[in-house]
């Protein structure tokens, strides 16, 4: 890669050659240098990046080139750019590093702008490479031209457009910097063709600081004392984790947290696993779909720690009816706009979550601190009547298959140890509700922007990280087809994940919104023309199994998990149509006005 290169004299407009030295004066003598394709491949390698997914195109050209000529990353074809951002979040969402996806100009970007916006509503660190047209043709309408600055300004935590290779290293350098610190999130780098073929000298840089970008992990030690002391003082704690938890790596502290005070604890949808599903403090999931026993503890607490989470419209339900009850709230977050964004917060505190912990654990084991369990056994007592309330009941004796018992079922056969990538819907909730998650980053899923279609990727991008472990998706036969392509992915790269979808023919959640609050006006939510999946699957090279009666669920998923443990299996399952999610909060309701569903059963 440091060879010398000769530079050819030729036309600046001839996008197949390299341009002569009048269009790069800077460069007055020879010296070991790189293309801006290669210069980007080697930053990425600084990086220690392994993987990234990606589809070529006219503008990416000398990128690929230089992903041929080397052998540190893996390229991962995809069947559509969304299927290659939404593949690096997921392996970014299951390891924590950064994920990398490659797309051409004009229509490859915006393929890619929905997997962008999937990442950046759920905080995931990720870097985008984008090609562009030349940029001497820059706005002039050329073909596959688009501003993908301009069209994904809202949705990325920051993006670049380089225009001088020789700001290609340290732009790279930003934008993993940007993507993995503070309140992470996706950037975007978009590189126009010329610039890919350019030459300057490469050298990465080894540290890199933004005046205005400055990042606050501490909190406000006064800040952490005087919320120590309002929790060692209050009658009903409650302790409530969002996903910025798992995204700071947090999770051993907030355990540790919850041991030594004794609080009840609740998670939402994107904190699953956090804190075993199973541990005696944990009442489960909240909001909109949470458990009775979590909601009403959410609503009656008299002191509120909220941990790395947003306090968003799925999980308090009506704002008016959430601060109907006085309680103090203290509120941990790493982006100082989300605190006080929508509910207003008695002790603000700026910082990563991993550090304020680590903080908050210093000074309750200091003698200024005096912790009373005792105090709060009558509100133990209040929870644990929720708690009798059994919110998750389901008619397990109907000869029909239940999605629950599916879940339950995949619980103990995987002893609560797999990996779970989910699409969106009432599969999604069902998989929250059913499936006993021990540790964070094993639950996969698109939160706050809702995306179906992310399932199938996700996976993909999980088991190229962990290629050791069981990877399941839990999708619905609607959400499935968003990506379904994947499957030849899936074929060519040896991924071998299991698919579980509950088919019962509908968009099951737009099919329930519509019989609670639409007078059953089912409006194009039947889905009348669905393929064999079987044959489907069996077409992509896979096993495809159709599962009918409630006894072959069991003898199907051991089929999937060990008899074709090294093959991608797809499990049609034709799940009972009418079943709902229960509980459920309607829309414009507050969090402990429930509808519970089970009490009919």
């Amino acid at each position: 890669m440091n060879s010398i290169r000769t530079i050819l004299n030729t036309d600046e407009n001839n996008l197949g050659t390299t341009p002569n030295n009048e269009s790069l004066p800077y460069q007055t003598k020879q010296l070991p240098q790189l293309m801006g394709s290669e210069i980007l491949v080697q930053s990425l390698i600084k990086e220690n990046v392994k993987h990234i997914w990606g589809y070529p195109g006219g503008a990416v050209l000398y990128i690929y080139d230089a992903f041929y000529q080397q052998t540190e990353i893996e390229h991962i074809l995809v069947r559509h750019e969304q299927g290659a951002v939404h593949a690096a979040d997921g392996y970014a969402r299951a390891t924590g590093e950064v994920g990398v996806a490659l797309v051409t100009s004009g229509p490859g970007v915006t393929n890619a702008v929905t997997g962008i916006a999937t990442a950046y509503m759920d905080s995931i660190p990720m870097v985008i490479i984008s090609g562009n047209v030349p940029t001497h043709a820059i706005g002039q309408d050329a073909f596959q031209e688009c501003d993908a600055v301009g069209i994904t300004r809202p949705i990325v935590k920051h993006n670049f457009l380089v225009k001088d290779v020789r700001d290609l290293a340290k732009t790279i350098k930003k934008a993993f910097y940007l993507a993995k610190t503070g309140r992470p999130g996706p950037v975007l780098v978009d590189i126009p063709k010329d610039v890919s073929r350019h030459v300057c000298e490469f050298e990465y840089p080894e540290d890199i600081e933004l005046r205005s970008y400055k990042i606050h992990n501490k909190g406000h030690s006064g800040h952490i004392k005087k919320a120590m002391q309002l929790l060692a003082d209050a009658e009903r704690p409650y302790i409530y984790v969002g996903g910025g938890a798992v995204l700071a790596n947090a999770c051993i502290e907030l355990r540790e947290f919850a041991e030594i005070t004794g609080f009840p604890l609740t998670n939402t949808l994107m904190a699953l696993g956090c804190i075993d599903s199973n541990h005696n403090q944990c009442l489960g999931m909240l909001g909109m779909h949470g458990t009775y026993e979590a909601n009403m503890s959410m609503q009656n607490c008299d002191v509120l720690i909220a941990i790395g989470a947003r306090f968003d419209d799925r999980v308090i339900g009506n704002p008016e009816h959430f601060a109907s009850i006085k309680r103090k709230i203290i509120h941990i977050d790493i982006d100082p706009s989300s605190i006080s964004k929508r509910v207003k917060v008695d002790i603000p505190i700026v910082g990563h979550v991993k550090d304020v912990l680590q903080e908050m654990l210093a000074v309750l084991k200091t003698p200024d601190i005096k912790l009373n369990k005792e105090k709060i056994i009558p509100w133990w007592n209040q929870i644990n009547e929720w708690r009798s309330i059994n919110c998750l009941k389901y008619d397990t004796k109907s000869t029909l298959i239940k999605p629950q018992y599916v879940l339950q079922t995949l619980t103990e056969l995987t002893n609560g140890e797999a990996y779970v990538c989910s699409d969106v819907g009432q599969h999604q909730m069902w998989a929250a509700q059913f499936y006993k998650f021990k540790e964070p980053r094993q639950w996969i899923n698109s939160g706050g922007l809702g995306t179906m279609g992310v399932g199938l990727p996700y996976a993909m991008g999980v088991k190229k990280a962990f290629p050791d472990k069981t990877v399941v998706t839990v999708t619905g036969e609607g959400s499935i087809q968003m990506c379904i392509q994947e499957l030849s992915t899936c074929l060519q790269y040896d991924t071998p994940i299991k698919i579980i979808s509950l088919n019962n023919r509908y968009l099951g959640m737009v099919r329930q919104w519509q019989e609670l609050e639409y007078n059953e006006r089912y409006s194009h939510s039947y889905m009348d023309a669905l393929p064999d999946f079987v044959k489907l699957a069996e077409a992509y090279g896979h096993i495809g199994i159709k599962i009918e009666h409630k006894d072959e669920v069991l003898p199907a998923l051991q089929d999937a998990l060990i008899k074709y443990k090294d093959r991608t299996v797809f499990l049609d399952i034709r799940t009972d149509s009418s079943e709902n999610v229960w509980p459920m909060v309607q829309s414009g309701k507050g969090i402990s006005e429930m509808l519970l569903g089970s009490e009919e059963l």
